[in-house]
């Protein structure tokens, strides 16, 4: 007899844990997915461009206003029709009741009001018997009405009007509340697109510049996008990219012409000295000085014809030529050793392109990677690209990320030089039209690859 309910209250304690732990799966379900849609919603945002995100941000807090204006207009409306029915049925009963203690009777052509109706709500019942008089609206229900009842002689006096019209006017008017919110929430997202999309033209045209001065066009300018007294965000943005612009444009200004001049300036003395190494009597020493005063005569050339190609003064003679024997006449002529590989010679593609400037980029190609690199130095032409190969340790990761740098030789694996030999040959790619593409082969060298536009 004792431990029915002790085996009682275990039950309901085992119910009561399962409970608990079948609450806290659905609480961590809801959050789990609550925390995937906010990923989601992260992931659709992230594709989406300045101008939409701006636009979608201004209509949802536009949609938010919407509806907390909706609902409280909903409420107060729903109110005011809720007050009016109580009103109404109130004076109905009123009428009614004078009727009744006239007469002992309800008048039987007036169908809403009765005594003791039995689709009285139990609620309404209970404070018109209290000695109350007191009203009751259903306007969820499939039957929409108010009531009002009151005590009378032991019994339930009451009146019910339909508000079948009423519930149909607020959903209409519901309907015109979300319709006239649609059409701000939409209005409100064009006028944000439209408002954005000139912050979005102008940070892309910032941006464009941007690659245009990182290409080298040094006098590109974003220009002005305003007053210059406005608070204005992105107009000090372009004022200030056109002032670093400006500034750099005037430094690597600065930095060709004083190349330039070096170079120049040591022209003369070089000749000189280069006539009179001539001059000194056969040896070892004479040798020495002639292969050093060479080096730098050569540096000095190499020197001018950057200042040129910075200068973008440099315009090429164009002609139609068939690729693979031009690379082998510029291989023969190099006096490396290097030959075309795979009878590459008898080539039949023609390339438009400047045959002097087109040595000068094998040229360069082929001793830095004679130089550089290690042997065997391959060079192949494959439709319109030339590739040169060697085998040995390959470009700098710098190089690969950033281009060649002017007396910047890369890796001490790689040997010793100047640095110029890759700036003059993407330089003069440039200049004719082409493109230098330099990466490092998988089983081991540095490979580069001169594409040249077709005939």
């Amino acid at each position: 007899m004792r431990a029915a309910p002790r085996l009682g209250r275990e039950g309901a304690g085992r119910r009561l844990r399962a409970a608990r732990r079948a609450l806290a799966r659905l609480a961590r379900s809801a959050w789990t997915g609550a925390r995937a849609l906010v990923r989601r919603v992260r992931v659709f945002s992230q594709g989406l461009s300045l101008r939409w995100k701006i636009a979608a941000a201004l209509a949802g807090g536009c949609a938010l206003v919407a509806v907390t204006i909706g609902l409280l207009i909903h409420q107060a409306r729903a109110a005011q029709l809720v007050s009016t029915a109580r009103e109404s049925a109130t004076a109905q009963l009123v009428r009614v009741r004078q009727l009744y203690e006239l007469t002992g009777q309800v008048d039987q052509s007036d169908a809403d009001a009765a005594v003791d109706d039995g689709r009285l709500p139990s609620a309404l019942r209970e404070s018109a018997l209290a000695g109350r008089r007191a009203t009751f609206v259903e306007l969820d229900g499939p039957d929409p009405a108010v009531w009002a009842a009151r005590p009378i002689g032991g019994q339930v006096l009451s009146v019910r009007l339909p508000l079948a019209a009423e519930r149909a006017d607020l959903r209409e008017f519901d309907r015109e509340l979300v319709a006239w919110g649609a059409l701000v929430v939409a209005l409100a997202a064009l006028g944000g697109a439209a408002l954005a999309s000139r912050l979005s033209r102008e940070l892309r045209t910032a941006a464009a510049t941007a690659r245009r001065i990182s290409r080298g066009e040094l006098d590109a300018r974003i220009g002005p996008s305003g007053p210059d007294n406005a608070r204005n965000e992105v107009a000090e943005l372009a004022r200030a990219v056109d002032t670093m612009a400006a500034s750099l444009q005037r430094r690597l200004e600065a930095e060709q012409r004083f190349t330039a001049d070096v170079a120049h300036e040591l022209r003369t003395p070089l000749t000189g000295l280069h006539t009179a190494a001539e001059l000194l009597p056969p040896s070892r020493p004479t040798e020495l000085v002639r292969d050093r005063v060479a080096a730098l005569r050569t540096l000095t050339e190499d020197l001018l014809e950057v200042a040129r190609l910075d200068a973008r003064v440099e315009r090429p003679a164009l002609e139609v030529r068939p690729l693979g024997a031009l690379v082998e006449g510029i291989l023969r002529r190099g006096g490396t050793g290097v030959e075309l590989a795979d009878g590459g010679g008898r080539e039949s593609t023609l390339v438009r392109t400047d045959p002097r400037r087109l040595e000068r980029i094998v040229a360069n190609l082929v001793a830095n990677a004679c130089r550089h690199g290690a042997s065997p130095v391959e060079v192949t032409v494959t439709g319109t690209t030339v590739t040169v190969r060697d085998h040995g340790p390959g470009f700098p990761a710098h190089v690969l990320r950033d281009g060649p740098q002017r007396f910047v030789t890369g890796s001490r694996e790689r040997g010793q030089g100047s640095g110029l030999g890759l700036t003059i040959a993407l330089g003069q790619a440039e200049v004719i039209g082409a493109r230098v593409t330099l990466h490092n082969v998988e089983s081991g060298g540095a490979s580069a690859t001169v594409t040249l536009p077709g005939a």
